[in-house]
């Protein structure tokens, strides 16, 4: 074979990959569960969905109360 076969051959057999079915997607995986506890990420912070309000001497650490719906609401209605 010459050399140019061989890399038609190898250009073929590498870009078959291109058309192999993808895997499942599976919603459990990704699923957030209620039961379990918080994960620790990979950026070293745990996953908290709804912060408990916390006030800390450094104000960068502290987390304020959030507004309810309705609050929320209410406030951007005033701002237009």
């Amino acid at each position: 074979m010459t050399a140019s076969k061989l890399i038609v051959i190898a250009a073929i057999m590498a870009s078959a990959s291109a058309f192999a079915p993808a895997p499942a997607f599976n919603r459990l995986s990704t699923a957030v569960r209620a039961e379990e506890e918080p994960k620790k990420g990979s950026g070293g912070m745990y996953d908290t969905r709804d912060p408990e309000e916390f006030v800390d001497e450094d104000a960068r650490k502290s987390i304020s109360a959030a507004p309810s719906f309705e609050e929320y609401m209410k406030q951007r209605a005033a701002e237009q």
